[in-house]
């Protein structure tokens, strides 16, 4: 068996900023491709996916996070009414 180059793994972060600097246009896919130590043809697919994605940044909708249903006040509120018919149930059976 022949020992070959074991296949890297980039990460998002900086397939993003190859990608990036390939958009820009400054530099050409070949150059930024031997700065980074990719081959050109994963520079050009970055490239493509990061111009066909960029939409999609756009369209969450940005606003108030949605609330938690049962917030901190909410349980204290229910604990309270539990609380309450305890000592109505306490009370009718203690004769008062």
């Amino acid at each position: 068996m022949s020992e070959g180059k074991k296949r890297r793994v980039h990460t998002a972060e900086f397939k993003a900023k190859v990608a990036l600097e390939a958009v820009r246009g400054v530099k050409t896919v070949t150059e930024i491709a031997q700065e980074y130590g990719v081959h050109p043809v994963l520079v050009g697919q970055w490239k493509k996916e990061i111009l066909e994605n960029a939409g999609a940044l756009f369209d969450v909708k940005r606003g108030p996070k949605p609330v938690d249903e049962s917030s901190p006040e909410d349980k204290l509120y229910s604990e309270i009414g539990k609380l309450k018919m305890q000592v109505d149930w306490l009370k009718k059976k203690l004769g008062e």
